[in-house]
């Protein structure tokens, strides 16, 4: 996919299934669709991250993941992207990785770029395995660090890094989970010491003048999340989120709605919220930078 139309770099797959699809893959297990399953205002990371236990027992098979893939890229195209990504951590699909990243990238059919999610607390050596299922599907654009940190996990963000340096050398994007609500030099260490070139959320950016200033030295694009960031607590309202501010120092910034089922939010709705913050030259910008940050190998 490619310009005109929309970007969308930051799509997670176990957070963007169609309602009517939990509904039949529910329906199919017998379960319950949970009454509080979406997103709400305030509610903290660690009560959005506890959400996707339900998605993910929707997602257990190949079969499921290849459909969902599919719908999503289905629903952006109606919805006006033409670069479109979407990211998911097959690590917790049920099956052997490369089953469960061969069935997203059937879904894809091409049509968008696949990233792979290790997550904050794992095993460093999931991240490598995913570059290593990564080296041969050059469908597969880019690695990522999802999540966040919690208190006592023995692994740490640093413990990625050889992975990341080696998601380097076979050409992948590299992007992070990092500032979201928490302190700024979680930025600066993805950027030091994962290699990111794109910043996942980053809403404390400016709380540190040095922090900015290393985005700006290494043309780091933030995806912005506005109406994420607003559900998890990081900014008290959509539009109290720094996107003004950032387009206004230079910084390079793209808008994505994060998770389309849990957040009730699509891309062009979240480019519409953006744009009321904005303008509509602003948002020209937005969309020019979402475009150009896309990952390509």
């Amino acid at each position: 996919m490619s310009a005109p139309g929309l970007p969308c770099l930051h799509l997670h797959l176990d957070g963007s299934l169609r309602p009517s699809t939990v509904c039949e893959l529910a329906e199919a297990l017998g379960l319950d669709v949970p009454a509080d399953l979406p997103f709400q205002p305030g509610m903290g990371l660690s009560a959005a991250l506890a959400r996707f236990a339900f998605t993910l027992r929707l997602l257990q098979t190949p079969a499921a993941v290849r459909r969902v893939a599919s719908e999503i890229v289905d629903d952006a195209v109606a919805d006006g992207v033409t670069t479109l990504e979407v990211r998911f951590a097959p690590q917790l699909h049920g099956g052997p990785l490369e089953d469960i990243v061969d069935a997203a990238l059937d879904g894809l059919d091409g049509r968008a770029g696949l990233i792979l999610c290790a997550l904050y607390g794992e095993d460093p050596a999931v991240a490598e395995a995913l570059v290593d299922v990564a080296r041969d599907r050059p469908r597969v654009v880019g690695l990522d660090l999802a999540g966040g940190p919690t208190p006592g996990a023995r692994f740490g963000l640093a413990d990625h890094a050889r992975a990341f340096a080696r998601a380097e050398q076979i050409g992948l994007g590299r992007t992070v989970h990092a500032g979201e609500g928490r302190p700024p030099a979680e930025i600066a260490a993805a950027i030091h010491l994962l290699r990111a070139n794109r910043i996942g959320h980053g809403t404390t950016v400016l709380d540190d003048p040095a922090v900015l200033d290393l985005v700006l030295t290494n043309n780091v694009t933030i995806e912005a999340c506005l109406t994420s960031n607003w559900h998890v607590g990081a900014i008290p309202s959509i539009g109290a989120h720094p996107l003004a501010q950032w387009l206004s120092l230079g910084v390079r910034v793209c808008v994505n709605p994060d998770n389309t089922l849990l957040s009730a939010v699509s891309a062009s709705e979240e480019h519409k919220r953006a744009e009321a913050l904005v303008g509509a030259q602003g948002i020209a910008a937005v969309v020019g930078h979402g475009h150009a940050a896309a990952f390509v190998r």
